[in-house]
């Protein structure tokens, strides 16, 4: 079993930036899919990106060149930095984690587990 806990969301201006982090109580948690998502109210979630055993980085095309997706072997915990943000980064973000080495696909219904999720809201 593992738990997510994501933090680090907020506000910010067009052009921004923000990290967001996900510990993971899994010790070996960095062994596997983890992944970031997104939604907005009356959407359905959105893939972010995603990172394999390997450090092996996938992205969604709205947010490749602006976002970093990168993990921390040592204590298990994700991270997602945002730069060049803009007004349509705003949503919910959520950690995800999958039981495989690798990440085949950035799709919602193939992740089992998922943190609380952490607001990020960008103003023009």
């Amino acid at each position: 079993q593992v738990q997510l806990v994501e933090s680090g969301g907020g506000s910010a201006q067009a052009g921004g930036s923000l990290k967001l982090s996900c510990a993971a109580s899994r010790n070996d948690a960095s062994q596997f899919c983890m992944a970031w998502f997104r939604q907005v109210p009356g959407q359905e979630r959105e893939g972010v990106a995603a990172i394999d055993r390997s450090g092996r980085p996938m992205y969604a095309d709205s947010v490749k060149d602006r976002f970093t997706i990168s993990r921390d072997s040592a204590d298990n915990t994700l991270y997602l930095l945002m730069n060049k943000l803009k007004p349509e980064d705003t949503a919910a973000y959520y950690c995800a984690y999958r039981g495989l080495y690798y990440c085949p696909v950035l799709k919602a219904s193939e992740f089992a587990t998922w943190g609380q999720g952490t607001q990020v809201t960008v103003s023009s």
